[in-house]
């Protein structure tokens, strides 16, 4: 299957750069700190242009401009040392209790750079956005709550991975969109459907405290599971079509200029300002 196909290259790909670096003498917390700087680079680049349209685009609202194809190469190095420090610890046997702390620690770090840089962008200048600075609270918000809700779940039951939106789909998420120049779209996804990952944990955990034991695998449960496609595990035909559908909102979705809308008193592209009189 495709993402399974995926998941074995990139695999194959990770280990042989990490036997590399761990020759070379580098360390996990020098490509964990070496991630969050990079990622302080982008979140530069997404205050300077998170609203730029494709260079290309018919669009007339917004610019065209590089600092979101900047902002997208600079994650990618980033993403590169997020998957990498856990594989040279691996392989170099250099795993701590302080590096995987310190990684946790820096990705949400990480994550607020990102949104930080965004809300910047639509907080200031002549076309400030209300809707779009507290959808970036709320997208920002969701990340941390879903590694919180894991890590204080964690600390009463034996795992809580369950849910759709891990950090890997976020992060993949924020990629694409940054890319596609749409990220008015990604904030009305990671504001939205990522707190269905947190009622999830939530959830999960109250029925593993009460003595219960949840079906996390739909294959194993009725048909009223096997039809919540969002619940399946990775490398599954119903993952990969949730992740289709969430990639063709990014790309696709006309967010960006429902944001500049102003038809009458009534319907605005910055509702929130509205509500507040603004």
């Amino acid at each position: 299957m495709i993402g399974r196909g995926i998941a074995s290259a990139v695999s194959r790909a990770r280990d042989s750069l990490a036997r590399g670096l761990v020759r070379a003498g580098v360390t996990p917390n020098m490509l964990t700190l070496a991630g969050m700087v990079i990622t302080a680079g982008a979140g530069v680049c997404y205050a300077l242009g998170a609203g730029e349209s494709l260079a290309w685009s018919l669009s007339v609202h917004a610019p065209g401009g590089a600092y979101l194809l900047l902002a997208g190469a600079l994650l990618i190095l980033a993403s590169a040392c997020d998957i990498l420090d856990g594989a040279v610890a691996r392989i170099g046997n250099s795993s701590t209790k302080f590096g995987a702390f310190l990684d946790s620690t820096l990705d949400r770090y990480s994550d607020f750079v990102v949104y930080a840089g965004i809300a910047v962008f639509y907080a200031s200048g002549p076309k400030a956005n209300v809707t779009a600075v507290l959808l970036c609270m709320v997208a920002f918000f969701n990340s941390f709550m879903i590694s919180y809700a894991r890590a204080r779940a964690e600390d009463l039951i034996d795992s809580c991975s369950v849910g759709y939106w891990q950090r890997g789909e976020r992060s993949t998420a924020i990629l694409i969109a940054t890319f596609a120049h749409n990220i008015p779209a990604l904030l009305v996804q990671q504001a939205l459907l990522p707190l269905l990952t947190v009622l999830r944990r939530v959830m999960y955990t109250r029925a593993v405290l009460a003595g219960r034991t949840p079906i996390v695998d739909p294959r194993q449960g009725g048909w009223w599971l096997k039809i919540r496609l969002w619940r399946w595990p990775r490398k599954t035909i119903a993952y990969d079509v949730v992740t289709g559908i969430n990639i063709a909102w990014l790309l696709f979705a006309p967010v960006g200029d429902i944001f500049r809308w102003t038809v009458g008193p009534f319907l605005t592209g910055d509702p929130v300002r509205m509500l507040l009189g603004g």
